[in-house]
């Protein structure tokens, strides 16, 4: 019989002062790395470095030897699937899986049923992100209404309600006639454009058109489907000087193009996804739906290019696309089952096998990605660092922590992933949101540690 979740919802009252000792502390927004001490106050950092045991004598204790103490992970990129699919996820499942992966903020992509695309939608994610009491759940709005890609949504009245920026996201905009008023529109607040990048004319197929796709007889997604958009935005976008975020890079070319955007001082950032570092399209071959996603699997040249654009900046963020399904859904035809896979709770050490562990960045440059950057993309000013004053959103980890994924023990409703029984290193300790303890793990292997697959915390 598996035991209780070890995820605490937040209290509505201030919680008590917490004291982080004996851990490193990475702070990339500094560019700090060292021993030191973290002092929360009042759901805010109240003090950083050595010492501080007087100042707080009653606070709780957090010892984190061996660990390493970060801002809480962002993730910018999640399908969360409430309202209209609560069987694969809810906002509440779905925010016990962030925080059990470190996540202290994500963002909700809007392709729902119905979609967000009115601010009554964004009112209702919000409620029910503050009811579950665990991470910072912030919405995306549609950029056109039902997602449709023809007409825009409340863009305006979905800001005011709560909207972190607007996407389409599960289709990019087709119309360029469309985009150019999307990009006009947001960028009179200065609000965030986070465009799924697809041609859609060049979509329909279930995976990458390549060699494997031809042997397999599957319709393929072809790379020029990913750049085409991207170029087209670029250049629309380059007369109009709005915020434009690019999701899920998967080819050469799409990081090629955004590389030289930013050579010429054009206002675009961009993501990549774990998936795109590490596996490649050949792994279809046994049409096992584990490993079809929309952008689908690449090529390793692909692979190598993405990795290369992170190592040099080009890539921005490192994100999820969390997109869970139920079972019977994944278990289609591999043309008929639905795109994606889960992602919130082996984001960190999946990232870290792809980046750390063969030496193209450090841990300083991992948390960077993964928490300074994204809440500078997302002009999130008092999170991503532990400067003083900063929202206390705090996450422990511990790098050495060799565990093996096994989905029967996720926090999530959803199982589909692709990692089922990979051997990873680096696992999440302790998860802080605004100064409150919401997630612990005493460090047991996988096969030990607790879990509650699907419950409602």
């Amino acid at each position: 019989m598996k035991t209780t979740l070890p995820i605490k919802p937040q209290h509505t009252a201030n919680a008590d002062p917490v004291l982080i000792v004996n851990g490193t502390v990475l702070d990339p927004a500094r560019n700090f790395q060292g021993a030191a001490e973290v002092l929360l106050v009042d759901g805010k950092v109240a003090a950083c470095g050595t010492g501080l045991s007087a100042q707080a004598p009653r606070a709780r204790r957090i010892d984190a030897a061996g660990c390493l103490v970060t801002p809480g992970l962002i993730d910018m990129h999640v399908h969360l699937r409430q309202p209209g699919q609560e069987h694969k996820e809810t906002i509440a499942t779905g925010a016990a899986a962030a925080v059990a992966g470190g996540f202290t903020t994500i963002c909700c992509m809007p392709n729902t049923t119905p979609a967000l695309d009115n601010d009554t939608q964004i009112e209702y994610v919000l409620t029910q992100a503050s009811r579950a009491g665990l991470c910072q759940v912030l919405p995306m709005g549609a950029i056109t209404k039902g997602r449709q890609g023809s007409e825009l949504a409340e863009i305006m009245l979905m800001h005011e309600a709560g909207a972190i920026g607007f996407s389409d996201d599960g289709v990019g905009v087709g119309s360029a006639a469309v985009m150019a008023k999307a990009l006009q529109y947001i960028k009179m607040f200065d609000g965030l454009l986070s465009q799924h990048c697809e041609e859609p004319t060049l979509s329909g197929g279930s995976m990458h058109a390549g060699t494997a796709a031809l042997r397999l007889g599957l319709g393929g997604i072809p790379a020029a489907a990913e750049e085409l958009m991207i170029a087209r935005d670029l250049l629309l976008n380059r007369r109009i000087g709005a915020r434009y975020h690019v999701q899920h890079v998967s080819t050469a070319g799409a990081v090629d193009l955004i590389r030289q955007a930013k050579r010429r001082g054009e206002s675009v950032t961009a993501e990549v996804t774990p998936h795109h570092l590490l596996l490649t399209d050949d792994l279809c071959a046994g049409y096992d739906t584990s490993f079809k996603m929309n952008p689908p699997l690449r090529s390793r040249s692909d692979v190598e290019a993405c990795i290369n654009g992170i190592i040099d900046g080009t890539l921005d963020c490192l994100a999820t696309d969390h997109a869970p399904h139920a079972p019977e859904e994944k278990q289609r035809e591999f043309d008929q089952a639905p795109f994606g896979i889960v992602g919130l709770e082996t984001a960190l050490p999946l990232y870290a096998k792809a980046l750390i562990d063969p030496g193209h960045i450090i841990w300083l440059k991992l948390i960077e990605l993964m928490s300074h950057r994204p809440a500078v993309v997302l002009g999130l000013k008092d999170r991503g660092s532990l400067a003083v004053g900063c929202r206390a959103d705090i996450t422990v980890i511990d790098p050495a922590a060799q565990w093996q994924i096994d989905p029967t023990k996720f926090y999530s409703r959803s199982s589909n992933t692709p990692f089922s029984g990979w051997q990873v290193r680096g696992r999440v300790r302790t998860t802080i949101v605004a100064g409150q303890v919401v997630f612990e793990n005493s460090g047991q292997t996988s096969g030990q540690a607790p879990g509650n697959r699907g419950s409602r915390p």
